[in-house]
């Protein structure tokens, strides 16, 4: 620095200062000018008034462009929901909104009392209720014993029609109760409800299926008898057969049952009247399954029968299966394949249209005694004491599941469980999607035991709710998982959380759950995975290992 020169100090500058300095004041004479620029502007073309400003905003200030645009985003975010209304169109704003979730259309009843309004009175919870209930048996099942199903859909003339706060509280209320029902399948008391079978003549019920207000059983004393749900008490007894029941089935027409004289007889559902008898088979039919017009039965002669039904009293042989070296234990089917198990060890698959042979499943070391089969999956228990997951594509085992003493006699599974039955006297549930996950160890594969029959187990079906059970003691047992005995306080069983009944709720309800579908009609148990009309599962099926197995 020089002698003589001043030295120059920048002091810094507040910007809040700068922006609270007033702006220049405008001459009158320019107001008129804006003014008329403004006029000219209003009576321009659209193209010509975005061509100007965007004109206008390039001659601008980085300062300028910061206060319009304060100005600017306010305007470009709107709130259609709120306007939609305004236009007339509430029907397209509830529209919009009930494609929410959960927890955003919780989140979106806080957003302003306009939305709130749309929500509440677009009964929106309730369509969300109504929705689950459509595609979960859960829901279905739970709706209809906790008495809320008669607020649903559109409720019968009389009825109450509850408002939006009954909705919005009955639906957290619904996945509490859910919670609870898993919890107890996994550590609750069951309620254990008993049907004493025992006759003069009866060693053992081999085969049954239930819905809610009956259970139908075929027993070793050559007769089906039918049990009311409410009283345990058996209110038909069908006689005609001249051998132990072995299997049956029914819908809501008929009741088919195949025995160990080696006849298929069909029976009036309703009235138990004896409508038709079947002869092909030579030896013991053990197994059959029917839906859509379509049957299959099997037998200890080693072959498999196809049958179309047009009518009961019209049921026409279509084909005959041979392939089996041993007894044909077991069949299921579905519009693609008919699967079918054998003491010969092995599982064979045939295509359902044309009756052709597909492949052969194997690897089990002793005699296969029950299977199930849905989409992809396949589960069989066997008289090597253990149950085995295949991919009927690939003709690969998934897994191998191992736990039974005995040998593994019944075995049903769903989209969360499998549940298997066993000479050993114990019935045993499985987590499917753990025995599907090869990252999951052994040890957590088996969830439950349930030990109460006193002899071997023959047969079981469940559902959400339920598993019934049929033995060599003569016993069915229910084992309720909905309703159960809450261990004490402490105990190794007690569950992890409380189970809630829904607002409105009016106790367990005996109509029926919808549980998945009932195979051939209505009426059935969850004994009827097989039916093709009932909502598709997707199984998390592991990438496949290997090539299918050919003969």
């Amino acid at each position: 620095m020089q002698i003589g020169e001043c030295p120059v100090v920048m002091s810094p500058v507040n910007p809040c200062v700068m922006a609270r300095r007033a702006p220049p004041e405008t001459a009158p004479e320019d107001r008129n000018y804006l003014q008329t620029a403004l006029e000219h502007f209003d009576r321009a073309a659209e193209d010509d008034q975005v061509a100007f400003v965007e004109k206008l905003l390039l001659m601008m200030s980085h300062a300028q462009h910061s206060r319009v645009s304060s100005t600017l985003i306010p305007m470009l975010q709107r709130d259609f929901i709120s306007l939609l209304p305004k236009k007339g169109l509430d029907h397209l704003a509830e529209i919009i909104l009930s494609y929410l979730d959960v927890q955003s259309l919780a989140n979106a009843q806080c957003v302003s009392r306009e939305w709130y309004r749309v929500i509440a009175e677009g009964m929106l919870w309730k369509k969300l209720i109504e929705r689950q209930v459509r595609i979960d048996p859960l829901w279905r099942g739970l709706a209809e014993r906790r008495g809320w199903m008669q607020y649903l859909f559109k409720p019968a003339p009389g009825k109450p029609h509850p408002g939006h706060m009954f909705y919005r509280k009955l639906y957290p209320s619904v996945v509490t109760d859910i919670k609870a029902i898993e919890d107890n399948w996994k550590t609750g008391r069951p309620n254990l409800q008993k049907i004493n079978c025992r006759s003069e003549n009866s060693k053992g019920v081999y085969c049954l299926q239930y819905d809610d207000n009956k259970i139908v059983s075929g027993l070793r004393d050559n007769t089906l008898k039918m049990w009311d749900r409410k009283t345990l008490k058996c209110t038909h007894v069908l006689q005609g057969h001249t051998g132990s029941v072995l299997c049956l089935q029914y819908d809501d027409q008929v009741i088919i049952s195949g025995s160990s004289d080696s006849t298929v007889k069909v029976w009036d559902v309703k009235t138990g009247e004896l409508v038709n008898t079947l002869i092909h088979h030579c030896e013991a039919v053990l197994h059959l399954r029917f839906t859509n017009g379509m049957m299959v039965t099997c037998s200890k002669d080693r072959s498999i029968a196809v049958w179309d039904l047009t009518s009961p009293r019209d049921i026409a042989l279509r084909r005959v299966l041979v392939g089996h070296r041993a007894a044909v234990n077991v069949v299921d089917f579905d519009e693609r394949y008919i699967v079918s198990a054998s003491g010969d060890r092995t599982i064979k698959v045939w295509n359902t249209s044309s009756c052709e042979f597909v492949r052969t499943l194997n690897g089990h070391r002793r005699g296969i005694a029950c299977l199930q089969y849905r989409e992809r999956l396949v589960v069989s228990g066997s008289s090597d004491n253990t149950i085995r997951l295949w991919d009927i594509e690939f003709g690969t085992c998934l897994r191998v599941l191992e736990g039974h003493e005995e040998l593994v006699r019944c075995i049903r599974f769903d989209s969360k469980r499998i549940v298997s039955g066993a000479y050993d006297g114990k019935i045993k549930v499985w987590d499917l999607n753990a025995a599907l996950d090869h990252r999951a160890p052994a040890a957590q594969l088996c969830v439950r035991t349930l030990i109460e029959h006193t002899g071997r187990v023959f047969r079981l079906q469940f559902d959400e709710f339920q598993i019934v059970s049929s033995s060599h003691d003569d016993s069915i047992l229910i084992w309720d998982f909905l309703n159960v005995d809450q261990p004490p306080p402490g105990s190794p069983l007690a569950p992890q959380a409380t189970q809630g009944g829904a607002p409105g709720g009016a106790g367990p309800s005996m109509a029926n759950p919808a549980a998945p579908g009932a195979v051939g009609g209505g009426g059935g148990s969850s004994d009827n995975e097989s039916n093709p009309d009932s909502p598709r599962r997707n199984f998390p099926f592991p990438a496949p290992v290997g090539k299918a197995v050919r003969d």
